[in-house]
């Protein structure tokens, strides 16, 4: 088995350093925003690691086990996927020392982290791009990327046209990962924090290093360097070329995401997100399936409630189906508290501390999920199997199994109330067995071999084996 053993347990939590915590320190002469002002393109408002290391306790009462931070390296953005030194921790994030402390902290509660790769491109202050600035055609780092022509017009506005960058984006020069150099000073750097302690990468649009034998050369040096890292990559459509042995663990898994989104908005039929969600489990090895990283936002995409158009029953359909599926669910910082937020900059909001803000109702709810998630293997470990789709009264029920741990979830996608008679037979259970709503409690008894169960408006249960009565 290649992927790690860990991430089918792994419940993430995605941080945006920036906006999570600033906690007070020595940064005297970073020029921050008030916390929590308007979020800009461009504006610092101090979120550090040592923030993340004051609210831990926030995190392990949620419940997750891994953290997936955006970048951490220094850089002149506040996203900082402009880095400029991939060896040295931004400075308004802190110091090695922070960064060992959360290490530190994690590892001890049991908490996994992973990093942010930037490897396609570099920001303009990165020691490369700053030699070609300097000396033009003989910069001794000319070749460390696609220069087309000089002077470099490297400021001002309008597109890159001197050289290419990541969306033709002046400040993200492409660098050339065909050069042997770029390739082991990239193949250093992830090996360096590895060995740093990290427990994997998260590769920021890996495809647009058109490179199978430089990603088989990356994993097998990451895989050396810590057989048990984990690795992602951000493929938004999801091709299988980019699992396997010689790619990735996992992908962030947009494509599931996007199919459940759009059956909430109503985009897709039920039957077309019946067909997709079941697919992917033929689509790729089924190791890869379940190391896939599910979340339902990002630093890239709307906010969930913002998406689900303030509709609390579908933003909790939605992580209901999140944590019934295969992958490592993940939350995105906020997400669990309601927290609004249109696309970029709007989506990267500094958490509100203040609690009088929370839906403390939707954080129960997730809280539930993630613990219900650790308690049964079966949403872990288990095989997913389809148990009905009725075309006629708009509901899907499926099961994921793992030996006697049965957990069945079965959703109404729909704007009137619906009686279920969800069929069971697959489970091979003796009539009288017991079910429990892992959310609310309630018990259900199989009768003839189906359980019956109504269900609100958009709205779904997960109903877990009990035993008999």
């Amino acid at each position: 088995m290649s992927v790690p053993y860990w991430v089918q347990d792994a419940i993430f939590y995605q941080i945006f350093p920036d906006r999570f915590f600033r906690a007070e320190g020595e940064l005297t002469l970073d020029r921050f925003q008030p916390w929590g002002s308007k979020p800009t393109r461009r504006g610092f408002q101090g979120g550090n690691l040592r923030g993340i290391i004051e609210k831990f306790d926030y995190l392990l009462d949620l419940g997750i086990n891994a953290l997936y931070l955006n970048p951490i390296f220094s850089s002149s953005a506040n996203h900082r996927y402009h880095t400029n030194d991939y060896y040295q921790i931004d400075r308004s994030l802190g110091t090695m020392d922070d960064f060992s402390a959360l290490l530190d902290v994690a590892h001890s509660n049991g908490v996994r982290v992973i990093l942010d790769g930037v490897f396609n491109h570099t920001g303009r202050g990165f020691f490369a791009f700053e030699d070609v600035l300097d000396n033009g055609e003989d910069s001794r780092y000319r070749d460390w990327y696609y220069i087309h022509s000089f002077p470099v017009d490297a400021f001002g506005g309008g597109k890159s046209t001197t050289y290419e960058a990541w969306w033709d984006i002046k400040d993200l020069p492409k660098l050339n990962a065909g050069n042997p150099d770029v390739r082991r000073y990239l193949i250093e750097v992830s090996r360096y924090w590895i060995e740093q302690g990290i427990d994997g990468w998260r590769l920021d649009v890996p495809n647009e290093i058109d490179d199978d034998e430089f990603w088989s050369e990356w994993r097998s040096v990451v895989k050396a360097a810590n057989p048990d890292a984990y690795t992602v990559g951000e493929i938004w459509d999801g091709d299988p070329r980019w699992v396997g042995n010689s790619h990735f663990d996992g992908l962030m898994h947009y494509t599931l995401r996007n199919a459940i989104l759009d059956l909430l908005e109503k985009k897709i039929k039920l039957a077309d997100f019946v067909k997709k969600m079941e697919g992917f489990l033929t689509e790729y090895q089924q190791e890869n399936v379940y190391a896939m990283y599910l979340a339902m936002g990002s630093h890239d995409t709307r906010r969930l409630i913002t998406k689900m158009g303030g509709d609390l029953n579908k933003v909790r359909l939605a992580f209901l189906l999140q944590f019934a599926n295969p992958g490592a669910p993940a939350i995105y910082y906020g997400d669990e508290i309601g927290l609004p937020g249109e696309g970029d900059p709007d989506n990267r909001r500094v958490f509100p501390w203040d609690e009088s803000t929370w839906n403390h109702d939707l954080r129960k709810y997730v809280q539930k999920l993630i613990a219900r998630r650790k308690r049964h293997a079966a949403l872990r470990r288990g095989d997913l199997k389809h148990i009905h789709l009725s075309k006629t009264n708009g509901w899907y029920a499926f099961s994921r199994v793992l030996g006697e741990d049965k957990v069945v979830a079965a959703i109404n996608p729909g704007n009137e109330t619906r009686k279920l008679e969800i069929p069971m037979q697959e489970l091979e259970l003796p009539d009288g067995s017991l079910f429990e709503d892992v959310i609310t409690g309630g018990r259900y008894r199989l009768t003839d071999q189906v359980v019956q169960v109504t269900l609100g408006p958009w709205s779904g249960v997960m109903l877990a084996t009990i035993g008999e009565g």
